[in-house]
C-alpha cells in the first residue's frame, strides 16, 4: 500500500495534477470562511442555531458549512448540481437537447454551457430570495440580521452569492480537467469530510465525560468499518449481461463475433433519490420555521426527522426516485436498437422489442435491490440514535458521496498508475471502473 502511494511521486504528471487538486480545494475552504459584507454575523449564528434539521441544514451539507455562516461561498455548488438535474429532465423531454445528447463531444459542450447558464440563473435567484429574507430575519434575542437593508444590500448579495458560485463551478471544471477526479464531485466531499475533525473532537470529548463508553464506542468503530465495506460492494455492484456479435464479412475481412456483457449497475442512480427525498420532506419543515404559528409548528413537528412518517415517507420517496431516476439515465430501447444495429444480440433473447423488455425487467429487479440500499443506509443515523443512542451523525447521504467520490478517484488514480506500468493500489484485483 506505502509503496504504490509512493509510485504516484514518481509520475511527475500525476504527482502535478493531485497537487493542482488539493491547491484548488485548498482555495475553496478559505473562500468557504469569507463572510459577506452587510450581514451582522453573531446574530445570523444565533438565528441558524434552529435551522438543524431543516432544508437549510441539508444544503449546508454541500456547500461544507458555508450557508449558516453566509460567505461568499454560501449557495456552495448546488445551484450547478440542480442546473444539471433540470438539463438531464428536459433532455428527455426536448427534441432539441435530445439531439444534442446523441452528437458526440460537439452537443456535450453545447449542454455544458446551458448548464452553466442555468446554473448563473439559479444562482442569481437564490441569492436575491436569500437577501430578501435575512432582511426579514431577527436572532432569538432581537438583534437584526442585516443592520442597513434595502436593494444596496440586496444587489451586493446577489453579485456576491453569484460570483461565489460560479467561482465553484470553475474550480469544479478546472480539477475534472487539468486535476484528478470529478472537481464538483470533490468540491462537495471537501465540504463534507471538512466537518470530520469537529465531530472526532466531540466525540474524545464524550469518551472523557463518560457519556459514550469505550465498548460502544469500539462497537460503533466496527459497524463504521462494516458499513463503508457494505457501501463500496453495492456501488461496485452490477448485473453483466452476455452480449454476443454475430459474424459479418466486409470486404475480404470478416469482423465480430466476440463475446462481451452490459454491465447494469446496482445503483444506477447514485445520490440524486436522497437527495431529491430529503429537500422534498425538509422543504415543509423549513417553511413552518419561518412561520409562527400552531398550525405550521404542528407541520414542522409531524415532517421533523425521526418521526415515524417522516422515515416512511422518506423510504417511500428514494424507491420511487430511484426507478425514476434510472428511467431517465438508462433507456432500454435505444440500447436495444443500438446491439441490433451492430449486430449484437442477448443469447437466447430475440433482437429489437423483446431486448427492451428483457433489459428493463432485469434492470427493474436490481433498482428494486439498489433503492433498499440506500433506504438503509440513510436511515440508519435514525437507528444508530434510536437504538444505540449514538451522540453523533453517521451514514445518511453524506457518507454515500464520501465513499462514492473516494471510489472514483481511487479509480483514476489506479489507472494512472497501471498505465504506466506502476503496481496499483490491489495486488490481487484492480478496481473496475464505474460505468
Amino acid at each position: 500500500m506505502f509503496g504504490s502511494l509512493l509510485n504516484i511521486f514518481k509520475i511527475p504528471e500525476l504527482k502535478r495534477r493531485i497537487f493542482f487538486t488539493f491547491g484548488l480545494l485548498a482555495i475553496y475552504r478559505v473562500g468557504a470562511h469569507i463572510p459577506t459584507p452587510g450581514i451582522d454575523g453573531m446574530a445570523l449564528a444565533e438565528f441558524f442555531k434552529q435551522a438543524q434539521g431543516t432544508l437549510l441544514g441539508f444544503f449546508d451539507m454541500f456547500a461544507g458549512g458555508a450557508l449558516l455562516k453566509m460567505t461568499v461561498f454560501a449557495l456552495g455548488i448546488m445551484p450547478y448540481i440542480s442546473a444539471s438535474i433540470i438539463i438531464q429532465l428536459l433532455t428527455v423531454v426536448i427534441p432539441h437537447l435530445e439531439r444534442l445528447s446523441k452528437e458526440g463531444e460537439a452537443g456535450r459542450r453545447k449542454i455544458i454551457r446551458y448548464t452553466r447558464y442555468g446554473t448563473v440563473g439559479l444562482a442569481a435567484f437564490q441569492s436575491f430570495g436569500i437577501s430578501v429574507g435575512l432582511e426579514q430575519m431577527t436572532s432569538p434575542g432581537g438583534a437584526v440580521i442585516v443592520p442597513f437593508p434595502g436593494w444596496g444590500f440586496r444587489a451586493m448579495t446577489v453579485i456576491t452569492l453569484t460570483a461565489g458560485t460560479a467561482f465553484i463551478m470553475w474550480l469544479g471544471e478546472q480539477i475534472t480537467e487539468r486535476g484528478i477526479g470529478n472537481g464538483i464531485s470533490l468540491i462537495i466531499f471537501a465540504g463534507i469530510v471538512a466537518r470530520m475533525p469537529i465531530a472526532i473532537g466531540q466525540t474524545i470529548t464524550l469518551l472523557r465525560t463518560g457519556e459514550l463508553s469505550a465498548f460502544l464506542m469500539v462497537f460503533v468503530l466496527a459497524l463504521m468499518v462494516a458499513v463503508v465495506a457494505f457501501i463500496i460492494f453495492m456501488e461496485r455492484g452490477q448485473r453483466r449481461i452476455p452480449v454476443q456479435y454475430a459474424k459479418r464479412v466486409v470486404g475480404r475481412k470478416m469482423y465480430g463475433g466476440q463475446s462481451t456483457h452490459l454491465p447494469l449497475k446496482v445503483n444506477t442512480a447514485g445520490v440524486i433519490p436522497p437527495i431529491f427525498a430529503s429537500s422534498i420532506l425538509m422543504f415543509p419543515a423549513t417553511i413552518a420555521g419561518f412561520i409562527k404559528h400552531p398550525i405550521m409548528g404542528a407541520i414542522a413537528n409531524t415532517f421533523a426527522p425521526g418521526r415515524v412518517l417522516y422515515t416512511v415517507l422518506y423510504v417511500a420517496l428514494i424507491i420511487f426516485f430511484c426507478y425514476f431516476y434510472t428511467a431517465i439515465q438508462f433507456n432500454p430501447v435505444d440500447v436495444a436498437d443500438n446491439l441490433k444495429k451492430y449486430g449484437g444480440y442477448i443469447p437466447g433473447i430475440r433482437p429489437g422489442r423483446k431486448t427492451a423488455d428483457y433489459l428493463d425487467k432485469v434492470l427493474s429487479r436490481i433498482t428494486f435491490g439498489g433503492a433498499l440500499y440506500l433506504s438503509l443506509v440513510c436511515v440508519l443515523p435514525e437507528i444508530l440514535y434510536r437504538i444505540f443512542n449514538i451522540p453523533f451523525y453517521f451514514g445518511g447521504t453524506g457518507l454515500l458521496i464520501v465513499v462514492g467520490v473516494a471510489l472514483d478517484t481511487v479509480t483514476q488514480v489506479e489507472t494512472h498508475l497501471v498505465t504506466r506500468h506502476y503496481e496499483g493500489f490491489l495486488k490481487k484485483g484492480k478496481i473496475r471502473g464505474r460505468r
